[in-house]
């Protein structure tokens, strides 16, 4: 590994200033040395064998929701092929209200025989700490584990890109 020209320490010095850091405290200054170079992590040996390979249809089913689709959805639900018959949004909503909106939405789609709901949760947006984003979507699954209709709840799924992806979830109810 070769150390840096001093163009490059200038540069990196000036990259390092821009930086905000996580937390609040201050981070001490220190001045770059040319003598110190981080010592590289170790090489990791591969393991002998088939690697385990987790399971992306089940990852966002919350437990006590049956997981009962079959491949061929869940390749339709990755490829964004399938339209939401209902979308509940749920940006400006406390938590209280989040949960009432949800569980009026699967009772309305019972109702009218829909099957496929889109939760718009939202992104948890990064900001100062203390960050109190994301709390509505930290809840769902313990919301729709806990909830009267979760006999009726085949699966949930993380949404395609072209329905909000990370800050939105499909709720597949059963037939």
């Amino acid at each position: 590994m070769r150390g840096l020209s001093p163009e490059e320490q200038a540069l990196w010095a000036r990259v390092t200033e821009t930086i905000r850091p996580l937390s609040r405290e201050p981070l001490p200054k220190t001045e770059p040395s040319l003598a110190h170079r981080p010592t590289p992590p170790p090489i990791a040996r591969k393991p002998k064998g088939p690697a385990p390979t987790p399971s992306r249809s089940t990852a966002s089913t919350p437990p006590g929701i049956a997981n009962t689709l079959d491949s061929s959805w869940d390749r339709r639900l990755r490829s964004g092929v399938v339209q939401p018959d209902r979308i509940v949004d749920l940006h400006g909503h406390g938590l209280e209200r989040a949960w009432q909106a949800i569980d009026r939405a699967i009772e309305q789609a019972l109702v009218n025989q829909e099957r496929v709901l889109l939760l718009i949760t939202g992104h948890a947006r990064p900001g100062d700490p203390p960050v109190e984003r994301g709390r509505i979507r930290a809840a769902v699954n313990d919301w729709l584990a806990a909830s009267r209709h979760r006999g009726r709840i085949a699966a949930v799924r993380a949404a395609h890109r072209r329905h909000g992806g990370g800050g939105s979830l499909y709720l597949i109810l059963r037939r």
